[in-house]
């Protein structure tokens, strides 16, 4: 994809991914610039009458009892970004930055917030050349949307704040300028345009799922590879379990895992004579556990493709309407509970998908149940430890995992005098679901590290081809453990790999 058009529609995470990481060119389309164009010359009519209307010429939040005057509209919008820049933290990733700039654009493109063209212009302008706005990633309550974060995106728009410019953290308004661009003053309604809305928490969360998409299907990879060098079956996969409970995901997990296995010389070896009845639920349930993360990620994606085309601004503006009053309609379209309960859904599915793997891995050191293999996959244990601190290590995330998994939804606190009392808290929840997307690739990474060691020990028996594929990109990425030696290098290492999408091919 060279170029994405922005019509205010639903986008994918595909997309989003394309635009906030790998540089795609985005362009405004026509009929959006005709929406917006209508919905802005509503605005003017509205000035030119003296109507009162919240956001055009009030002040905001709990201030929206206060007229302003004509002469003071531009200020107050600046006022508006200026007092809402309070965000503290670490700045978001420019990918996540970026991932917010494509999104607001979208979002005005539809044409429902009273913009002026020039200020989408201006956002698709900075995506296209490379500045990205610095974002600190605390400070939202996720409603009246990311304020504090859009405020700090806004800034660079009236070319103040700071961004990124060619790997240089500079002044917004150098950034700009060093890009051939030039800041907007903001005109009525305009701040308030660019702050009311969910982009930081889509961006945030789209991103972080997109990450987890791939990740479920990698889960399957680490597990068939745990499978073999465990001597286990395959039997428990077989389609006719799965659509005698025909969960799509589940389905899909069984299918991938049987094609994982197939053709595996270690299979073979013991089909027949093997007394164990079944295997352990971390090897048997894989579809079951795998499927319902498949089920449940794919029902955010849909919850976060939709609010990508969505317009989250207040108020919103439709022209046409018989009185000019009745164009401009205050809701709360900001809120951003939607998102907020679907990243407290994924992050309990992949704190489960992460607590699985870690079962697997015990499974694999532990002597009294890795069916032969040597304590901790040691090639001397006593004298070595093996990957004993694997275990204890994967241990400790998923522990951190279990923590953050606590809904934030349910967290809400009023604010604003009040006139705010209730909500979302969704981009606590998208942070917080980034960090366990972290740690579940590291906790798969370290599953196959592990597998890829144990299977190893049942040489010369080999795999299947996906299942040695696969242990063949492991190895390229970390060699056998033999004497004990330092592994963080080494799970740094791999869970780099995960992330960098190196067993693709296999997933």
């Amino acid at each position: 994809m060279d170029t994405l058009q922005l019509d205010g529609q639903p986008l994918s995470l595909t997309e989003i991914e394309a635009v906030a990481l790998d540089g795609c060119r985005v362009e405004i389309a026509a009929a959006a610039r005709e929406r917006m164009a209508a919905g802005r010359a509503l605005i003017e009519q509205i000035l030119a009458t003296g109507q009162t209307v919240y956001g055009v010429n009030t002040g905001f939040g709990k201030l929206a009892d206060v007229r302003i005057p004509a002469d003071k509209l531009a200020q107050l919008q600046t006022n508006l970004v200026r007092s809402h820049a309070g965000g503290l933290g670490n700045p978001l990733a420019e990918g996540e930055a970026r991932a917010m700039l494509l999104l607001r654009a979208n979002v005005l493109a539809k044409g429902f917030s009273g913009n002026r063209l020039e200020v989408v212009d201006l956002l698709a302008a900075m995506l296209n050349a490379g500045v990205t706005p610095v974002i600190p990633e605390r400070g939202s309550v996720g409603a009246s949307g990311d304020l504090a974060p859009l405020a700090h995106l806004a800034l660079v728009v009236i070319g103040e704040g700071e961004a990124f410019y060619k790997d240089e953290r500079v002044v917004g308004g150098e950034a700009l300028t060093r890009a051939g661009l030039k800041p907007v003053q903001l005109a009525a309604k305009e701040g308030l345009a660019l702050l009311n809305g969910t982009q930081a928490m889509t961006a945030v969360g789209a991103l972080a799922v997109a990450r987890a998409q791939r990740l479920v299907r990698l889960a399957d990879v680490a597990g068939a590879m745990s499978l073999e060098a465990l001597m286990g079956t395959p039997a428990a996969f077989d389609e006719r379990i799965h659509t005698a409970r025909p969960h799509k995901g589940q389905i899909a997990a069984a299918a991938h895992l049987m094609g994982l296995l197939a053709g595996s010389e270690i299979r073979e070896s013991h089909r027949m004579g093997d007394t164990r009845v079944q295997d352990a639920y971390c090897l048997r349930c894989m579809p079951q556990v795998h499927g319902a993360v498949r089920g449940v990620l794919d029902h955010v994606t849909g919850v976060l493709e939709t609010e990508a085309g969505s317009a989250t601004d207040n108020p919103l503006v439709f022209p046409g309407a018989e009185q000019l009053e009745d164009g401009v309609i205050s809701g709360g379209n900001f809120h951003g509970a939607p998102l907020a309960y679907a990243f407290d859904y994924a992050a309990l599915a992949l704190t489960d998908l992460a607590s699985i793997t870690e079962r697997r891995i015990d499974r694999l050191l532990n002597p009294d149940i890795n069916e032969g293999l040597p304590a901790f996959l040691s090639g001397d244990p006593g004298l070595s430890s093996g990957f004993m601190m694997a275990q204890i290590v994967a241990a400790a995330l998923i522990n951190e995992c279990q923590v953050l998994a606590t809904p934030s939804s349910t967290g809400s606190i009023p604010t604003d005098g009040g006139k705010e009392d209730h909500v979302s808290m969704g981009m606590t929840g998208a942070l917080k679901l980034r960090q366990i997307v972290e740690n579940a690739e590291r906790v798969v990474g370290i599953e196959l590290m592990c597998a890829a060691q144990a299977l190893e020990f049942r040489r010369p028996l080999k795999s299947s081809a996906a299942v040695e594929g696969a242990y063949g990109a492991v190895r390229a990425v970390v060699t056998r453990l033999g004497e004990d030696r330092v592994l963080s290098g080494d799970m740094e290492a791999m869970a780099r790999s995960v992330r960098g999408g190196a067993f693709r091919e296999w997933c």
